[in-house]
């Protein structure tokens, strides 16, 4: 069975960073691309970012295009997003998903495409 477990969250402020990481295990990380995705109150889980499975594709939303990163460590079984210069407007609950993919350059970006999911970790940025 896969398991996610996200940390890194906090409170923080406009202008500040935070990396979030997720911990993968289960069955043979490099074989499972990886997202993250964001829900602020009131409104809809959104696809944030997304890596191949191999690491060598990445996605981003554009909205955050420019001030987020995401990477992963095969080694380490764990994806990070480094988020700089942080906005109020990225306040949400942040879940990394993982599904398994067939190629090495396929990025899902919407929720029914993932399989599972973390418990979610808080992101604060006040003004």
């Amino acid at each position: 069975q896969v398991q996610l477990v996200e940390s890194g969250g906090g409170l923080v402020q406009a202008g500040d960073s935070l990396r979030l990481s997720c911990v993968y295990s289960g069955r043979t990380f490099s074989l499972y691309a990886m997202g993250w995705f964001r829900q602020a109150p009131g409104k809809e889980r959104e696809f944030v970012a997304g890596i191949s499975r191999s690491g060598g594709n990445t996605y981003y939303v554009d909205s955050v295009k420019g001030h987020f990163t995401i990477s992963r460590d095969n080694a380490k079984n764990t994806v990070y997003l480094q988020m700089n210069s942080l906005k109020p407007e990225d306040t949400a609950v942040y879940y990394c998903a993982t599904t398994r993919t067939y190629t090495e350059t396929h990025i899902p970006r919407t929720m029914n495409e993932y399989d599972y999911w973390g418990q979610g970790t808080q992101v604060t940025v006040s003004s």
